[in-house]
């Protein structure tokens, strides 16, 4: 089986270099190598050189156009069955395309999906959205857990698809703003079947700050609202807790007017709301720093996400 690795970059060098360096210790190396610059002011070229006789590798430069249509860019020049796509800032363990390959051979799927993880060598802000990302008491742990409602969607910091899927899907039509979530989506309908790969993951390094971390969420949050212009059912109850959260911060601090008693009792719940993520993660993370990150983390997810969600949600009421 033969694989085609897709990574679209805009002016990460630096993240595509340890990318790479991890795709040279596979322990399955049948795959060739696709980097798409997507208009970089700060190009890999020099990068992606360095690899050249260690990797299937070709280089492309093009003018800016979004993740999703890079993306399609490299579907188009891609030899392999299957087109597997990582963003930029992923490390990959070196059995990933072993396991793949395994899983693929023994259950037919027409794209999959993996989870993310963090490195125990990721700043403590890392580890701390790594765990607010895949967190019970944030996303209610469907981001790469076992347990989901309907059909797996597979997103596309880690993902695979065949080639029959590109062919017959055209791959993404929006490039920006939850365009894989629209893909992923355009996929189920379309009748191909969809799975996760539970060991097929990947080590995910995300934002290294919480105000790069608050810009990403709140486009997330955005996102969602995009995706129901094309979906309107595709907003669901866990979509909608970000939203209550952001709502219910905002409004608790107007209880003293009511009652000071009642505000006693919304900050006594934040208070251990937060305390269980607090212990959560020091016991799966076992360090303090990245437990207190953790509180900050998943406060920052929320409220970022909540916000982008009804400020986009009020654009596409009011039509602007």
């Amino acid at each position: 089986m033969f694989f085609s690795v897709i990574i679209p970059v805009y002016n990460r060098p630096d993240e595509i270099d340890e990318l790479l360096d991890s795709l040279t210790k596979q322990t399955y190396d049948h795959f060739e190598v696709i980097i798409v610059e997507d208009g970089s002011t700060n190009n890999c070229e020099a990068e992606v050189g360095k690899y050249a006789s260690q990797l299937d590798i070709t280089y492309y430069s093009k003018p800016n156009s979004g993740q999703g249509f890079s993306r399609n860019y490299g579907f188009e020049r891609a030899k392999g069955e299957y087109f597997v796509v990582f963003d930029s800032d992923c490390l990959i363990p070196e059995h990933y395309f072993e396991t793949v390959h395994q899983y693929l051979s023994d259950h037919k799927l027409d794209a999959y999906g993996g989870p993310d993880r963090a490195l125990k060598t990721f700043t403590p802000t890392q580890r701390a959205i790594s765990y607010s990302m895949t967190s019970l008491f944030t996303t209610g742990g469907i981001r790469g857990g076992k347990k989901r409602m309907g059909a797996f969607h597979p997103r596309s910091f880690n993902m695979g698809i065949s080639k029959e899927v590109f062919e017959k899907t055209n791959g993404y039509i929006i490039t920006r703003m939850g365009e894989d979530i629209e893909f992923s989506i355009r996929i189920i309908d379309q009748g191909f079947k969809t799975g996760l790969v539970e060991d097929a993951y990947v080590y995910h390094k995300r934002r290294t700050s919480l105000k790069q971390f608050y810009k990403q969420l709140h486009f997330f949050g955005r996102a969602r609202i995009n995706i129901s212009r094309f979906y309107p059912g595709e907003i669901k109850l866990v979509h909608l807790f970000p939203v209550l959260f952001t709502l219910g911060f905002i409004f608790m601090w107007l209880l003293p007017v009511v009652s000071t008693h009642l505000f006693l009792i919304a900050a006594s719940l934040v208070t251990f709301y937060f305390g269980l993520i607090f212990l959560d993660s020091l016991f799966k993370e076992k360090n303090l720093k990245v437990a207190v990150l953790s509180v900050g983390a998943s406060f920052t997810q929320l409220f970022a996400y909540g916000v982008g969600f009804l400020q986009e949600g009020w654009r596409k009421i009011t039509k602007k």
